[in-house]
């Protein structure tokens, strides 16, 4: 999966990737890139939806600025939650590097318009709409993909949802929904697709899309905190089993992304009536999911382990290593202080 001459990425953060050790700091020029990887429309101010106007725009731009093709030339990649934001974004970003695609999502329009858009690469899309958290539709498409190929040599475990609420206020029901889709989607993932791809025995490279709450989880985010967790510690054990393999594993730490997750996560307890305020501040910051999409590519090309993404996500990883104690109490404070703020 390495860069073809001539297209490799200039970056200055190197990482072990059988333990997810970050060392160096991280930069990515776009001099040797096509100027490609480090775009954004300034001024358009976001949908908060994910796949409005503003995010097909960054869609198609995307396609027609990422770097040169060839780098996933003859590689096959599976995209859960492909419909929109982080999904849609790594699926382009795959597509205009050559890759053969299959995309998943619950969502069968968005999912199309993400076929679509993939195609404008002349690269061969398959779509299916499907649950990650049924363990009998992800079987089903795990069959039905290696009906056409022996086995993957990227799978992005996107697909998820959010839930703000302390846990006091968040219901069993709460905890089976999110959990099913955010943890199990990511082991169904793993499960139905990682044994073709270690006996077919030529190496591949899994992405599993968890959270900045992965560092840190507030009372907030009691649930979703939880679900991220867990992801980043499957992740951790994956990588451990499958680098003697030749199969590596990158955590994906995106932080506040401008998505349509404000939108439709569950708010519960005093979350509830903050969804306004939420969608307003992800619009503002106007981080877009293109930005993550670099990262994950960034990732596979180098075999990264733990990828912050975001300033914030990068804060609360360093700070959390250097300052286990004493970190969730001044996070925990500025948490406080914000949510005063927004109360005024």
């Amino acid at each position: 999966m390495g860069a073809l001459p001539g297209h490799s990425v200039a970056c200055r953060r190197r990482t072990d990737g059988r333990h997810g050790r970050l060392m160096g700091t991280a930069s990515f020029p776009m001099s040797r890139m096509g100027r490609g990887l480090c775009w954004t429309l300034r001024g358009s101010g976001g949908n908060g939806e994910g796949k409005g106007p503003d995010d097909t725009r960054r869609a198609k731009l995307y396609v027609q600025r990422v770097v040169p093709r060839g780098r996933f030339d003859d590689k096959t990649a599976l995209v859960t939650g492909a419909g929109s934001g982080i999904g849609r974004a790594t699926a382009l970003g795959l597509a205009a590097r050559g890759a053969r695609l299959f995309l998943g999502d619950v969502d069968s329009a968005g999912l199309e318009e993400t076929a679509e858009q993939a195609r404008n690469s002349s690269v061969q899309v398959t779509t299916r709409v499907v649950d990650v958290s049924s363990r009998a539709a992800m079987r089903d498409w795990a069959t039905a993909v290696h009906a056409e190929v022996p086995a993957l040599d990227v799978l992005v475990n996107n697909a998820g949802v959010g839930i703000g609420g302390g846990f006091l206020d968040t219901s069993l029901e709460d905890w089976d929904w999110v959990v099913s889709i955010n943890l199990w989607g990511v082991i169904h993932g793993c499960h139905f697709f990682l044994p073709n791809m270690v006996k077919r025995g030529e190496g591949g490279h899994v992405v599993n899309v968890a959270s900045a709450a992965g560092f840190y989880a507030p009372g907030d985010l009691a649930a979703y905190g939880t679900t991220k967790y867990a992801v980043f510690g499957l992740s951790e054990a994956l990588r451990d089993e499958l680098e003697p393999k030749g199969i590596h594993v990158s955590t994906i730490c995106p932080g506040i992304i401008n998505t349509k997750i404000t939108s439709t996560s569950r708010l519960r307890g005093k979350m509830a009536p903050s969804r306004e305020d939420l969608v307003r501040v992800y619009r503002k910051r106007n981080y877009g999911p293109e930005k993550v999409a670099e990262r994950i590519l960034a990732a596979i090309e180098k075999n990264a382990g733990i990828v912050p993404v975001t300033p914030e996500a990068w804060a609360i990883y360093l700070m959390k290593r250097a300052f286990p104690e004493t970190t969730p109490r001044l996070l925990r404070r500025l948490n406080e202080r914000m949510r005063r703020s927004r109360e005024r």
